[in-house]
């Protein structure tokens, strides 16, 4: 089990009596990168709260009337962004007591429907094929991406924008060919070349956006 260990983290078993870094010096540095990770994307929070504080506000009120007029939401995105649009569903679909469940759907849940159309049509039009058949004038679409330049979801806020939905993008810095759609209702845009900061930060910022759609509904 040594072995195996040391093969996969040389680091920790290194000789340190010939020079070689101790354990205590690899898991301070451990720690100071954890800790300036952490104050890195605190740091991110508070600049999307002072320059998109405003907008969030506006969006947050746009999505609780849609709600409260009998729509519905429909969340997507690639990879992580995939699994945020599943969590952003189920906080409408599971929310803290005394807060009314809303209709939301993430549009990689069904398996079939995901392989079918890549298979079948093309993964570009994954999710705007789901809008064109499920979508109505009123509902709600969220999209995610750290890039903000993912061809599916580019046509699938076009497809929601046709059909009369509220459109809302989240992404990361420059907000990619995102920023130059004209289908998007509310854009924020987490301004970090990290891909991991990013992520972060637009979690934050769909729970902001769930808890103030579901207020504006109670």
């Amino acid at each position: 089990m040594t072995d195996a260990m040391s093969s996969l983290y040389p680091f920790l078993y290194e000789d340190t009596t010939n020079g070689g870094d101790s354990v205590d010096a690899v898991l301070a540095e451990v720690r100071r990168s954890t800790m300036d990770k952490a104050r890195e994307i605190m740091e991110l929070r508070r600049r999307v709260h002072r320059e998109q504080g405003a907008l969030l506000a506006a969006c947050g009120a746009a999505m609780a009337e849609r709600f409260a007029q009998g729509g519905r939401l429909f969340c997507f995105g690639n990879g992580g962004s995939s699994t945020d649009a599943a969590d952003l569903a189920t906080q409408f679909l599971d929310p803290p007591p005394g807060t009314p469940p809303l209709p939301a759907f993430a549009l990689t849940a069904e398996a079939a429907v995901v392989t079918a159309l890549s298979n079948d049509v093309g993964f570009d039009v994954v999710f705007s094929r789901q809008l064109a058949a499920f979508g109505r004038p009123g509902d709600l679409a969220v999209g995610l991406s750290t890039s903000g330049n993912s061809t599916n979801l580019l046509a699938a806020f076009d497809e929601a924008h046709r059909v009369g939905m509220l459109t809302v993008g989240i992404t990361g810095e420059g907000g990619g060919r995102m920023a130059e759609l004209d289908s998007i209702d509310f854009l924020f845009v987490v301004p970090s070349s990290s891909v991991h900061r990013v992520q972060e930060a637009q979690t934050t910022i769909y729970h902001v956006l769930a808890e103030l759609a579901a207020e504006g509904v109670r």
